[in-house]
């Protein structure tokens, strides 16, 4: 069973950075396209930026120029490098899998809580 583990969450300022993680195991990790994805209080959860197997990038339009989504194979983990932090960044992020076909369960995700 592929699982997802994520990391790296906090409580920032307007303006911030963070960097997020995310190991994965029980898949064969360079295969993989990955995303991340966020979830603000009350609202759906969201895709914010993808990355596949080729290193190709693609980014909600809220987060562009702010975030960078990469990986390293050898770690099995997919990053996000989170700057400029706005307040409407502030939710649970989560990684996943993506691809057709998929049925990952979510992990814990990391809370990211930016304040004005």
């Amino acid at each position: 069973q592929v699982q997802m583990v994520e990391s790296g969450g906090g409580a920032v300022q307007a303006g911030g950075s963070l960097r997020l993680s995310c190991v994965v195991s029980g898949s064969i990790f360079m295969l993989d396209s990955m995303g991340w994805y966020r979830q603000a209080p009350g609202k759906q959860r969201d895709v914010v930026a993808v990355i596949s197997r080729d290193g190709n990038t693609n980014y909600a339009d809220s987060v562009k120029g702010r975030f960078t989504i990469s990986r390293d194979n050898a770690k099995n983990t997919v990053y996000l490098q989170m700057n400029s932090l706005k307040f409407e960044d502030t939710g649970v992020y989560y990684c996943k899998r993506v691809g057709l076909g998929l049925n990952d369960s979510w992990g814990q995700g990391t809370q990211v809580t930016v304040s004005s």
